[in-house]
């Protein structure tokens, strides 16, 4: 939210929580005056996620031979970690090469998961319901990570079952080095690949759906170091011969820059509060900005991530910044600048950060420890940037003296997820309250001031000349105070909803 509208909001609420059908009146409460409710401190907006990595059991599950319980318990762990570190979003791999860390009626279970590509969780349960279930009693986002195009890995997982698409759909599949990828230049593999999408977002309440830079592959070298084409030449042929007219180069970025717009209109047509989120590379071409060098994606693996989000084809952007905010040819802050300044739809943009560098060996590639919170606080100095990615978990559950610089420092304080006004910009009901004074203390019940359903609550609470903000998850509806602890003497709640608006508060004065 930027200043100017922040400063007005605040206004506003000023202004409505005078109005004289306000529902906080209880046992001597009464609603705040204009000049106190112009003191309720705004929340701040910002997006603090971090990618939980399950290919070669990097993250979650550490293990592929972990029972069920263990896998449940691992990953109480780590949201538990996510919530101590005020973060406020997860994005989980449940599909990292063509299977499925869920109950997927399309592919087959994940050898990630099980030891065994197709062999169910024992006993049998569903990963990715349980993990949006656990991250929302914690008030978490989860964002469902997937990999579009990737069949196989080098990773020897025992025999391929018959669900698996290089069984059910062979005529799609190409082999690029000892890996198995969907052709993307294939018609079907678009279409496969989103019902597969389609599946997950119409079957589990996720927050978002998320792709990271994984479309046509890296290029690989052959024994002599030579690049090694993709193997796309009777799919070329083909187009060409149905009339097509691009450069193969053109084509295949044509065909990715199809596939994301499909899947952004696909994910808005089955549920348009679902966000949608890109992780590109984090340099679209070199000498762009001009101090820029480094990998070309646009030729390279065929990604005009410019063109996507000139668009509007994300609700969210990570580009992965991978770099040191000093780093010569890869500027943390030059790249920064130069992607807010393509964001011409306003998008939401969320940077992807190497934190896991800190655990890189090589001093000459690692991090130190203070870069993480530096970088930060470079995107919080960027207009138009309003959060962070973290790669990867495992740094942030293992790393405690980084765990310790982002408490006390950059994350001393929660954030709510910044709005997304383009798929709804409406807030939610002020609440209702209900205030009760006894003996005992005090206590406040609260509810949603109308049937739409409500995503977080925010419990604001003056004390001794200070305010304190909690962001609370949905089922969280009330909350006490002993009579003998420092009595707050204001009060005010708010709700927010799926897309991140937030409602004029409902506010008390106690002992008035």
């Amino acid at each position: 939210m930027k200043i100017k509208q922040v400063c007005l909001f605040a206004a506003l609420c000023g202004l409505l929580c005078l109005v004289p059908h306000s529902p906080a009146r209880a046992n001597g409460a009464s609603t705040l005056g204009q000049a106190n409710a112009l003191e309720i401190p705004a929340v701040p907006r910002e997006f603090r996620g971090v990618w939980v990595v399950s290919v070669g059991n990097g993250n979650w599950p550490s293990r592929c031979d972990l029972t069920a319980d263990q896998q449940k318990a691992e990953l109480i762990a780590i949201l538990d970690r996510a919530v101590q570190l005020k973060l406020n979003a997860i994005v989980l791999q449940i599909r990292p090469v063509s299977d499925a860390l869920y109950n997927s009626p399309k592919e087959p279970w994940s050898a990630f998961l099980t030891g065994q590509l197709g062999q169910p969780p024992n006993p049998l349960y569903d990963p990715l319901a349980f993990a949006v279930e656990e991250a929302h009693k914690r008030g978490l986002e989860l964002h469902a990570w997937y990999n579009p195009f990737r069949a196989t890995l080098t990773v020897k997982n025992g025999p391929v079952p018959l669900n698996h698409v290089t069984q059910t759909h062979p005529e799609l599949v190409r082999q690029y080095g000892k890996d198995l990828w969907l052709d993307p230049g294939e018609p079907g593999s678009t279409n496969y690949v989103l019902s597969v999408v389609q599946d997950i977002v119409r079957r589990y309440d996720i927050d978002g759906i998320h792709i990271d830079d994984y479309f046509y592959p890296y290029v690989i070298k052959d024994a002599n170091k030579n690049n090694v084409d993709f193997p796309d030449d009777a799919t070329y042929q083909n187009y060409v011969q149905g009339g097509g007219t691009l450069t193969r180069h053109d084509w295949r970025r044509d065909n990715i820059n199809n596939f994301v717009r499909r899947f952004y209109e696909m994910v808005k047509a089955e549920k348009p509060w679902v966000k949608v989120g890109i992780s590109p590379f984090g340099i679209w071409r070199p000498k762009n900005p001009p101090s820029v060098e480094g990998m070309d994606a646009y030729e390279e693996i065929y990604a005009d991530s410019k063109l996507w989000l000139n668009k509007g084809w994300a609700d969210y952007f990570a580009p992965q910044l991978y770099w040191a905010i000093a780093a010569p040819k890869q500027s943390y802050p030059d790249l920064l600048k130069w992607w807010t300044e393509q964001n011409t739809q306003h998008r939401n943009l969320w940077v992807g950060n190497y934190t896991g560098r800190l655990s890189f060996t090589d001093p000459k590639t690692s991090f130190k420890l203070e870069e993480i919170p530096a970088q930060v606080q470079a995107t919080r100095n960027q207009p138009g940037a309003t959060g962070n990615i973290h790669f990867d978990m495992d740094v942030l559950m293992k790393n405690q003296d980084l765990a310790n610089l982002l408490m006390q420092g950059v994350y001393a304080q929660p954030a709510l997820v910044p709005a997304s006004p383009w798929l709804d910009s409406v807030p939610p009901a002020q609440p209702k309250l209900n205030l009760t004074k006894t003996t005992n203390g005090t206590s406040l019940n609260w509810q949603a001031g109308n049937e739409e359903p409500v995503w977080q609550w925010v419990l604001q609470t003056h004390r001794n000349g200070a305010w304190t903000t909690e962001i609370l998850p949905t089922q969280t509806l009330n909350r006490s105070w002993p009579s003998d602890a420092n009595k707050s003497d204001m009060i005010a709640v708010s709700a927010v909803d799926r897309c991140g608006n937030q409602s004029i508060p409902a506010i008390v004065r106690l002992n008035e």
